[in-house]
């Protein structure tokens, strides 16, 4: 599994997982075919599996290569970078959460845009840190992010559909726009694969950069988001158990 892929290969491979990583926010909506609503303590619980799986992956997949390539202080850097760019996103770019409610400048533009574009934010690193997995040198790694990065993605397909649905959207078009919402992550993968592809000694900040703008999802909204309805033990459960199979998953395939 430690095979060493070619230029065009990480390019092609980091695009069509990225892709997979997509879908499966669409996947993760097929339940509100059938329940037209979760309990809130299920989809914290849920949200936080995806936080834990982010986490491990971030310690594991991101940022422990990262170090090994380029030593902790390039690692630093691009955590710093990475958290950065988030934070000038999140205050520069007009989006919603259903919960939180606006932030970013004021804005016409329908909510379920602004809410697509929230989501959209936040997926843009997770989709980098498969592209850039893939340009590591170990197509283990790359498997991993790819497998972390389409568990996490299914619940906040879900946090996406449900939402809608209480507005008055059918089940199938919460669901596309649940699909939709994750299609951010294929022109990120092709970007990071690409990028580590041209120039090599990028890769190491290149990771430390995808970790750091997980890290601050996971601070900034994911683990909040699993709080704020009282459910903060629940929430908290399920990001310890996201950690462990994130972790078991990682030493299985190294």
């Amino acid at each position: 599994m430690n095979e060493v892929l070619s230029g065009w290969q990480v390019v092609l491979y980091g695009t069509l997982a990225t892709v997979a990583t997509g879908l499966a926010s669409g996947v993760g909506a097929i339940p509100v075919l059938v329940f037209r609503g979760v309990p809130d303590k299920v989809l914290d619980a849920l949200l936080g599996f995806a936080a834990g799986v982010m986490l491990a992956a971030t310690a594991f997949s991101l940022l422990i290569p990262a170090i090994d390539l380029g030593g902790v202080w390039i690692a630093s850097l691009g955590i710093v970078l990475g958290a950065l760019l988030l934070s000038y996103a999140d205050k520069a770019i007009p989006h919603l959460h259903f919960i939180a409610g606006p932030e970013g400048p004021s804005s016409t533009l329908r909510r379920i845009w602004l809410l697509i574009l929230a989501i959209t934010i936040h997926n843009f690193p997770e989709g980098m840190a498969v592209g850039v997995g893939f340009g590591s040198g170990s197509l283990s790694t790359a498997i991993t992010l790819a497998i972390a990065i389409g568990l996490q993605n299914m619940p906040e397909g879900l946090a996406v559909a449900l939402p809608l649905i209480r507005e008055g959207y059918s089940p199938k078009r919460s669901i596309f726009y649940a699909t939709l919402s994750g299609l951010a992550e294929p022109l990120a993968g092709f970007l990071g694969a690409a990028a580590v592809t041209l120039v090599k000694p990028l890769v190491p900040v290149a990771m430390g950069f995808a970790a750091g703008a997980m890290l601050y999802v996971i601070s900034e909204e994911i683990i909040p988001e699993t709080h704020r309805k009282g459910y903060a033990r629940i929430g908290t459960t399920g990001l310890l158990a996201g950690f462990i199979v994130m972790m078991v998953l990682d030493n299985l395939f190294h």
